[in-house]
């Protein structure tokens, strides 16, 4: 790891003094930043005061990821609070929202359920407008979390085990059901970069055996929640696609997969027939 004395100006007690952009791009690529210039435009703009900024740069150069460096995330045009302890939103489930918005775009009941910080019912909300929106999840801290951006665009935001977190009103009214659940199998959660596995909580990662556990749990109790004419949306791998299609068709929803190749990202789509049948 650089030391990160150089950053340190001779007098620290005004913004102008911070160290350039130059010096802070090279104390990142020496610890192996890939995008150093533009981490470095970030991190600058972020911090107030020189030992601010030495405090940022160490966070990231120890390998903290820069989102929970800076406290935030760019996801579907919106700037999403983030914290330690929070899973941060990928930009391949921007793939999921679009999905979302193109089956549903008279949604007026929208659920977010394993939301992490919000980033998904957040930005949902944001496209569609007056909406009503409900988050869950089962981990206090993403809840803190997530109730700072649900809360910007209106939304509401509960703590519990997937749907036991939900007011019950909400039984078969919900538009769309928006589950980003975890999938990553058991043995494979120690193969993952150390950004994901040393700074994200193992609950928001860890899929079970197969890493299909939740998607199960969640296709199973949906047709319950769901609206005639609602839809489930969850994000899994290429190689478990045809088994959580398998779970989506034995709970009785109508399923098929959406891909993107762009976003190397799966979609699998679950719907309730607008009769109700």
């Amino acid at each position: 790891m650089p030391p990160l004395s150089p950053l340190s100006p001779s007098s620290p007690s005004s913004p102008s003094a911070l160290p350039s952009h130059e010096r802070v791009v090279a104390v990142l690529r020496a610890a192996g930043c890939v995008f150093a210039e533009d981490e470095a435009r970030l991190i600058l703009a972020t911090a107030r005061t020189p030992d601010e900024l030495t405090a940022l740069v160490d966070r990231r150069v120890t390998g903290e990821p820069l989102e929970l460096v800076l406290g935030w995330a760019e996801f579907h045009g919106q700037r999403i609070a983030v914290a330690p302890g929070v899973f941060v939103p990928r930009r391949r489930t921007e793939f999921l929202v679009e999905q979302a918005l193109a089956l549903a775009s008279d949604a007026s009941v929208v659920v977010d359920l394993c939301c992490g910080s919000g980033a998904v019912g957040a930005a949902l909300a944001a496209a569609l407008g007056a909406v009503e929106l409900h988050a869950a999840d089962v981990d206090p801290v993403a809840v803190r979390c997530a109730d700072r951006n649900v809360a910007a665009v209106g939304g509401h935001v509960h703590r519990g085990d997937l749907f036991e977190a939900l007011p019950a009103r909400l039984r078969g009214r919900v538009d769309i059901l928006a589950a980003n659940v975890p999938y990553v199998p058991t043995a494979q959660v120690g193969l993952l970069p150390a950004e994901a596995r040393d700074h994200e909580p193992r609950a928001a990662l860890d899929g079970g055996t197969d890493g299909l556990d939740v998607l199960r749990r969640v296709a199973a109790e949906a047709p319950r929640w769901l609206a005639p004419g609602g839809c489930l949306l969850v994000e899994t791998s290429e190689r478990q696609a045809d088994a959580a299609l398998d779970a989506f068709t034995r709970s009785g929803l109508t399923a098929r997969l959406a891909v993107s190749e762009e976003l190397c990202t799966n979609v699998v789509i679950g719907a309730i027939p607008p009769n109700g049948a």
